[in-house]
This record gives structure tokens, C-alpha cells and sequence, in this order.
């Protein structure tokens, strides 16, 4: 029976509905589920969309209930000049998803096809504990003795959009973590300063501030985080770091908490990592296509040296994971050390360095080479022990990843140097240096052209009257002009006269020189090219090229 037959069967009513047909028959059932989505897709022409999260924007009426949503089994999504889009399980239940237009007042509707498991997580994520928003539940705190045992008989939650009933100061943390991965933050800064305190989000490697909270209220927000940590309550002396792991709308998320004594108060930062975001592969890392096929045949040989340089937040890592992941096989024995494993990689042995038990990465590094690797990620190279040992690897037939904080790609080899390994063992083992940077990408949403006329541009090598692109400032990029980030790239190979540069002990200048000389773009370079692409602007570049 062909996709035609079943819809017209499901029409007359004769064959039961997908979610009829899957519900509650264990894995193979969401295949199967995706499958025969596919298979609508194909025949009705309507588009499958995953991650629904990033879609959302629109506000549901009071009087529908999250309820009807889960049973109907589609969401409104968002309004795109006068059109309703709705996300919806199953296509043929478009009747009851054609009520919505009275109700948000359009003219008409499209669909996209979304796993209904998918949709209900999106349907948490948009009630958001029935609308509140940590504005108005700052508010609600000014009414409410907070108890401090609720704090000590909390445990681990099942998941922050079904906790709707708790303590306002509760419901306020999860509000905090709940928004900060709807608006795909990194970071998240709770400071305290004398009458009040602020949170703010980094959002694409930037700080905005989200809201303050009254300077009364600090001391339970702390110690809710506290306890979300597993630390020490009664300790406010000396700084403590910890770990949070927490579910939302389906989404596994790691929260790494730093917290530190300040002058008003205890400050917390909170990293959140996203285990159900797929990690970026090498052709998405925003190398142009003659650097990725060049660092793609560098990353291929049997042994050697790859250093990523960057300060921190600049992607090093990401780009060591996707390098890793082109490498992985079931040829290949690969083994990391990190501090902290950030993602696990699938088919790859992962040591997390615990300064406590004294596994280092000098100490780990020496293990790994007793357990016949092909290849080696070492975390960061932080002393010359770990460097000395990641080079004898490197000599005795493996291929080893690392990264250092360097300004630029010459830098790193000088760096090396200067904690005190010897010239020629650096210029027998260093296959490349890859320095990078994120800049943010213009938003598409309010992406605009302009013709370039200043001279700073033409400083650059842009011609009078180019065409650039900026964005305008919306909603969907609060008003920054900005959404998104993707790398610039400045890739060192190491060739003879690197090398003979490297031994005779020259300093980064020449070194750079040398393989600009040879072919090599800066991150300048680089940056520009895509700001002539649209991709950033010359701004954004700039601001993180300069040193």
C-alpha cells in the first residue's frame, strides 16, 4: 500500500492515525514514526522540522490549555506575514489545527510535520510554567516567606518545565535556566552588587543584561544553586565549584557552577552545556573550502602534532571534537584527556584530569601511551612535562591534538619555546598550528546591504561603493543585528623554512611572515572574506581580530 492509499484510508476513516499507530511501542515505533513522516513529507509537500525550540515565538491565549496542545498533537509555532505556521504530528489532522486562525486572527496557515514527542517538548518550553516570565515572578518573591528547607530536602529535578508548583524563589532559578536555553546562552551571571542584583546572559560571545532581582532575595538563590550542586551551603568564605545536571523540555543540559566570594556577595557563573545540541562537523566549522581540504590532509597523517590556538570561547575545542569525529573508526584506537570532558564522543576513550586524585595531563598522558593509541587529544598543553611528553608521542608514531592560548598561530610555537621545550624537537614534531576566532554572523532576519564608504574599510583593501551587509536589529536577534556564530581561521603549516626558523630560535614576527609568504591568510584576512561574503561585517571582525 502505497503513502496515497493510506492517506485516502485514513481519510474515510478506515486506518488509524500515526500517533494512533506508534504510541507506546518502544523505540523502533519513533522509526517507524519518522519514517512514514518522511513519506508524507515526500507526497504533501510539507517540510519536516526538527528543534522547535529555536521557532517559537508567538503568544498563546489564556484560555487555551497546554493540555489541548499535547492531545492534539501540533503547536503554533510562529505568525510570518499574516500566515499561522503550526508544527503538527499528523498531517491529516489539519482540521483541528485550522480552529487556530480565529484565535490568532490570520488569514491563513501552513504546516510543517515535527515527531510528536518533539512537539510536546516544544509545548512545555512555550507554557513556560503556565506564561510567567522571571520579571513577574520577582514580583511574586516580594509576597513569600522563602523557608530554607526547602532548599535542604530538594533533590534532583525530573524536569524544570513540569515543576509548576514549588516555591517562587524555586520556580525563579528554573525560569532563569529555562530562558537562557531558549535564547541559546552559554553563560549565565548572577551579581550581586550593593542594592540589587543582575543576571546576565552571553549570548553569541557577548553579554546582555536579561533583569535584576532585589538585593534581598540573594541569599535563597544562592543557596537553591547551592543545593542544585551538591555544595556547601554554610560555606560563603572561600570559592566552590560544582556541577548541575537537569532535564528541560526533554533536553539533557550539564551546568557547570563557579561561585566566588565578592565584596556584596557570593557571584555565580553558570556554563550550560547542551548534551541534545549535535556537535558541528569540520564542514560546518566555516573553514572556506581550499583551508578545510588542506587541514583535512593534515589531520590524516600518521603522526605528528596539531595544536588549535585561541583564547578561551574561541571554538578550540568544537574544532577538536569534529576533528576527532572525521577521524573515528573502528580502525582507529583514539583517546582523549580533557578538563572538562564537554561531550562525549561516541567510539572514543575520554579521561577527565582530577587535580585531587593528581591525574594531570602530564600523568594522564603517559598512561594513554601504555594503552597502544592511534591517536591523542591532550586537553591543553599547560606545562613543559605535557609538552615534552605530547612531542616523544608524537616522535614514537602518533597523532596528537592539542591547544594553547595564543594570539595567533607563530605565537604558539614561541610559546613552546618559552615554557622550555628545545627548538629542534618542536620542528621535528609540529605538523601545523591552527588559530581561530568566533565572530558573530549577521542576522538573516534583518540582514541589510550597504555600499562601503569608510575609511577604515578602505584601510582594509575594500574598494569604495562595495557592497557589505549589516543587520538592522529585530526580535529575533535582540536587537543586535546579530544571530549566530562561525569561525575565522588562520591555518600555520609547517614547512622546511618554518622549520629552519623554528630551530634557528626566530620570533613570531618572522615566523608569520615567512608563511604569509608561503600562501598562509590571517585571521584579518580570513574575517574579511566573509564579511565581503555577508557572512559578519567588518565591525565584528575588528572587534575580535585586535589584539
Amino acid at each position: 500500500m502505497n503513502i496515497l492509499e493510506k492517506i485516502w484510508e485514513r481519510i474515510r476513516g478506515q486506518a488509524p492515525s500515526i500517533d494512533e499507530s506508534f504510541r507506546g511501542n518502544g523505540p523502533d515505533s519513533i522509526k517507524d514514526e519518522e519514517e512514514l513522516l518522511r513519506e508524507y513529507s515526500k507526497s504533501l509537500n510539507i517540510p519536516i522540522k526538527r528543534d522547535l525550540i529555536k521557532d517559537l515565538d508567538i503568544k498563546i491565549p489564556e484560555d487555551i490549555s497546554v493540555q489541548y496542545f499535547k492531545r492534539m498533537g501540533f503547536l503554533p509555532l510562529n505568525i510570518q506575514d499574516g500566515r499561522l505556521v503550526v508544527a503538527i504530528s499528523d498531517p491529516l489532522n489539519f482540521h483541528a489545527a485550522d480552529d487556530m486562525l480565529k484565535f490568532f486572527n490570520c488569514s491563513s496557515i501552513s504546516y510543517v510535520l515535527c515527531p510528536r514527542a518533539e512537539i510536546e517538548s516544544a509545548v512545555n518550553l512555550l507554557y513556560d510554567h503556565g506564561g510567567e516570565d522571571a520579571e513577574k515572578m520577582v514580583k511574586d518573591l516580594a509576597d513569600y516567606e522563602t523557608d530554607m528547607d526547602t532548599f535542604r530536602e530538594l533533590h534532583e529535578l525530573e524536569d524544570l518545565m513540569e515543576v509548576t508548583h514549588e516555591a517562587p524563589i524555586i520556580r525563579l532559578v528554573n525560569m532563569i535556566l529555562t530562558q537562557a536555553l531558549r535564547k541559546n546562552a552559554s553563560d549565565i551571571h548572577i551579581e550581586p552588587y550593593e542594592k540589587e542584583i543582575k543576571v546576565r546572559f552571553r549570548i553569541d560571545g557577548v553579554l546582555y543584561e536579561m533583569f535584576s532581582i532585589p538585593k534581598r532575595f540573594q541569599a535563597h538563590i544562592v543557596s537553591r544553586l547551592k543545593v542544585m550542586a551538591n555544595l556547601d551551603i554554610a560555606e560563603k568564605r572561600i570559592p566552590q565549584d560544582g556541577r548541575i545536571k537537569i532535564k528541560v523540555a526533554n533536553r539533557t543540559v550539564d551546568i557547570r557552577v563557579s561561585i566566588i566570594p565578592m565584596a556584596y556577595g557570593e557571584r555565580i557563573v553558570l556554563r550550560l552545556l547542551d548534551k541534545s545540541v549535535s556537535l558541528l562537523g569540520l564542514t560546518d566549522m566555516g573553514m572556506s573550502e581550499e583551508r578545510l581540504k588542506i587541514y583535512e590532509s593534515l589531520i590524516r597523517k600518521s603522526n605528528g602534532i596539531i595544536l588549535v590556538t585561541g583564547p578561551t570561547g574561541s571554538g578550540k575545542t568544537t574544532t577538536l571534537y569534529a576533528s576527532l569525529s572525521r577521524l573515528n573508526s573502528t580502525e582507529k584506537n583514539i583517546i582523549t584527556i580533557e578538563d572538562p570532558i564537554e561531550y562525549e564522543l561516541k567510539g572514543v576513550g575520554q579521561i577527565q584530569v582530577n587535580p585531587k586524585t593528581e591525574l594531570t595531563f602530564a600523568r594522564g598522558l603517559r598512561s594513554i601511551l601504555r594503552h597502544d593509541p592511534d591517536i591523542i587529544m591532550v586537553g591543553e598543553i599547560r606545562d613543559v612535562e605535557t609538552a615534552e611528553i605530547a612531542i616523544q608521542a608524537s616522535l614514537t608514531g602518533h597523532l596528537v591534538f592539542s591547544t594553547l592560548h595564543t594570539n595567533d598561530a607563530a605565537g604558539a610555537i614561541t610559546r613552546l619555546i618559552d615554557m622550555g621545550v628545545e627548538p629542534f624537537l618542536i620542528a621535528s614534531s609540529l605538523i601545523a598550528v591552527l588559530a581561530q576566532r568566533l565572530v558573530r554572523k549577521v542576522c538573516p532576519e534583518c540582514k541589510e546591504e550597504y555600499r562601503s564608504d569608510s575609511p577604515l574599510e578602505q584601510q582594509l583593501g575594500i574598494e569604495p561603493g562595495s557592497v557589505l551587509y549589516k543587520g538592522r536589529g529585530c526580535t529575533s536577534c535582540m536587537h543586535s543585528g546579530y544571530r549566530g556564530r562561525t569561525g575565522i581561521f588562520e591555518l600555520l603549516v609547517v614547512s622546511n623554512e618554518i622549520r629552519r626558523l623554528i630551530t634557528s630560535r626566530a620570533d613570531s614576527v618572522r615566523i608569520k611572515g615567512a608563511a604569509i609568504g608561503e600562501g598562509m591568510h590571517t585571521l584579518l584576512q580570513d574575517g574579511i572574506e566573509k564579511a565581503k561574503k555577508g557572512v559578519t561585517t567588518i565591525s565584528e571582525v575588528l572587534r575580535v581580530t585586535q589584539e
